[in-house]
């Protein structure tokens, strides 16, 4: 019996060490940034800006690591979210116009939000039929479907940015309750959800033994192609919102905003605990994983002469470091 208690215990410290790590990590990072730029890292304009930057981001963090929990990886997420943006700036154009009544213009910004997630809903549903239904590894499937969703917002926008949309879309996404920006809000609602899908839920646990061992939950008798459309079809919903957030932040959307983010994405997933190999990961601890990069990134705007290229070098340093990182603590925990 106490046998079987401090193994309990010690798989509840195991599955905690990773946020315990991270936490320490967050604190390291916050005292370093501190440091190194004192009142200008330390100042409330610093950190509203930040609060403006992470959600996009995150929102696609957390896609990408429900589609890495699932021992795949989704390489199309920045391109969902532009998508949905796209189609949802059409359907506004076309049904909003300059003497539109407010009302109305209200009504029909919220509905084109309805048709971005939608079209995140079906891009998301494609990429795990393509997966599931035949077969296709998941990077070369979502690599395919990068360029396909890239190449139809291309298409649609004429390759320029599509803008003039109803003045209320920005003032609504940009808006803040208090100290807290709109978007921060639909940030932490979307990773709750999440994240009581991944830690609480059946589908959570399907997610997690499909990523483990997908033989295995054929033999369990799981609806294998099911479980990978769903999963992919929730990632698509999170990629669309961050699609919505990045329309309003813009007030303009184009077929390659963001597009260094897919890096940020999979390094804040890995680094947050999602292994890449599938099977094991938790949101809360992308959620704080979100916060260090963001932080990282806020001190690397401060230094004006690191051009663009170096930083994706460090973001790329970066992943290989947390990866390596993450081999070499899972190897001693199996040791012991």
């Amino acid at each position: 019996m106490n046998k079987g208690k401090s193994s309990i215990d010690m798989r509840m410290f195991t599955r905690d060490a990773n946020f315990i790590r991270l936490f320490i990590v967050f604190i390291a990072v916050f005292i370093i940034c501190t440091a190194l730029k004192g009142t200008q890292f330390l100042n409330l304009g610093n950190f509203q800006s930040m609060m403006k930057q992470f959600p996009e981001y995150g929102l696609l963090a957390v896609a990408i690591s429900l589609a890495l929990l699932i021992g795949g990886i989704d390489l199309s997420a920045v391109y969902i979210a532009n998508l949905s943006a796209i189609i949802a700036g059409k359907f506004l154009l076309s049904m909003a116009g300059a003497d539109t009544a407010d009302g109305t213009v209200h009504v029909m910004i919220f509905a084109s939000f309805g048709v971005a997630v939608l079209v995140g809903a079906a891009a998301g549903g494609l990429n795990g039929y393509l997966i599931s239904g035949f077969g296709i590894p998941a990077m070369l499937a979502t690599l395919g479907t990068q360029s396909l969703f890239w190449g139809l917002g291309v298409v649609i926008t004429g390759g320029s940015s599509m803008s003039g949309f109803p003045k209320p879309l920005a003032s609504m996404i940009n808006k803040s309750i208090g100290a807290v920006p709109v978007t921060v809000i639909l940030f932490i609602a979307a990773s709750l959800l999440a994240g009581l899908v991944v830690s609480r839920m059946v589908l959570g646990r399907q997610m997690k033994m499909y990523g483990t061992n997908n033989k295995a939950t054929t033999y369990a008798g799981l609806n294998n192609r099911k479980l990978v459309v769903t999963t992919h079809v929730i990632a698509g919903i999170l990629a669309s919102l961050s699609g919505i957030i990045m329309w309003g932040r813009y007030s303009s959307c184009k077929a390659d905003n963001g597009s260094s983010y897919t890096m940020q994405a999979i390094l804040i997933a890995v680094m947050g605990g999602v292994s890449p190999n599938g099977g094991k990961g938790n949101i809360q601890g992308v959620v704080l994983a979100v916060l260090i990069i963001q932080m990282v990134s806020s001190v690397l705007n401060m230094f004006n002469n690191i051009p663009t290229a170096c930083r994706q070098i460090i973001w790329g340093g970066l992943l290989l470091v947390v990866m390596i990182f993450n081999y070499v603590v899972n190897n001693r925990s199996k040791r012991h």
